[in-house]
């Protein structure tokens, strides 16, 4: 199928395509409810065993996906959200079905032939990270603290060390504030701990993203943003381990999310990611 003039292919994922996968996601919609497509690179290899590889794809309107349109968009929150959630949708979907190569949101080409020759160039390095992902998911971790309290006034204090004036009560308050945070900080180090050496025992690869702030999390700070890829046999038991060693630890909160498709190892191993045991557009 080819593109309108007035449209753009926007790209979700690498697949490799087979029949099955077709009729499995065959009423499959995408962004503004474009049916999902499969466009395949032009001059596959013979007799090439492996299951030809193809973009996962849908039509989208020039006017919302041309470059300048994108910039503006990306300043409103709300349509973000739709299109990033659709986005996670339609990768899902491939991905209850097969091995999935996620691509970043907003990957467009300016027809399906565009989009066929951008998969032909990459052909040989999409196959080699499929074969990498292959019966894999991605867990995420992440590690917060609970926001600190203020120091609380409790009245003059009595007994041996107290305080003589209400200047010197306040720094003893705000001393022992700053020692009950740094003892969780602490904890949420020794969690970090732990997590990696269980990841180690579960885990092919670990990225560390940036932390999260503002309203992803609340009041709450995120000190530690982890992503794993772990096989699919170890998928329960990795969960396990991490939710049962973290009970341990005071004031913090240990998140763990998934399995997802690989979003943080859709590219190879590079800085900031590594083994756990030790937008791109068109022309």
């Amino acid at each position: 199928m080819t593109t309108s003039d007035d449209a753009l292919t926007y790209v979700y994922a690498a697949v490799p395509l087979s029949a099955g996968l077709r009729d499995a996601l065959e009423g499959l919609r995408g962004i503004y409810g474009s049916p999902v497509l499969f466009v395949t690179a032009p001059g596959t290899v013979a007799g090439d065993p492996r299951a030809p590889l193809a973009f996962a794809t849908s039509h989208v309107p020039l006017r919302d996906f041309n470059e300048s349109a994108l910039k503006n968009h990306f300043e409103d929150l709300e349509w973000l959200e739709d299109v990033a959630r659709t986005h996670h949708d339609v990768v899902q979907a491939l991905s209850t079905h097969t091995t999935v190569l996620p691509l970043r949101m907003a990957t467009v080409y300016q027809d399906d032939d565009r989009a066929g020759r951008a998969l032909a160039e990459q052909y040989e390095a999409f196959a080699e990270r499929l074969a990498q992902l292959i019966a894999h998911t991605e867990f995420g971790v992440k590690i917060y603290l609970a926001p600190a309290a203020a120091p609380a006034d409790t009245g003059p204090a009595t007994g041996p060390g107290a305080a003589t004036t209400p200047g010197k009560a306040y720094l003893q308050r705000r001393r022992a504030q700053h020692n009950a945070q740094e003892a969780v900080y602490g904890q949420a180090q020794n969690a970090a701990e732990v997590i990696g050496a269980i990841a180690s025992r579960y885990a092919s690869q670990h990225v560390r993203h940036p932390t999260q702030r503002g309203a992803l999390t609340g009041p709450a700070e995120n000190v530690l943003n982890d992503a794993y890829l772990v096989p699919d046999a170890n998928a329960e038991p990795f969960r396990a381990a991490v939710e049962e060693a973290v009970g341990v630890f005071d004031g913090i909160r240990v998140e763990v999310t998934g399995p997802w498709a690989p979003y943080s190892f859709a590219m190879p191993p590079a800085v900031g990611q590594h083994s756990a045991t030790g937008e791109e557009r068109g022309s």
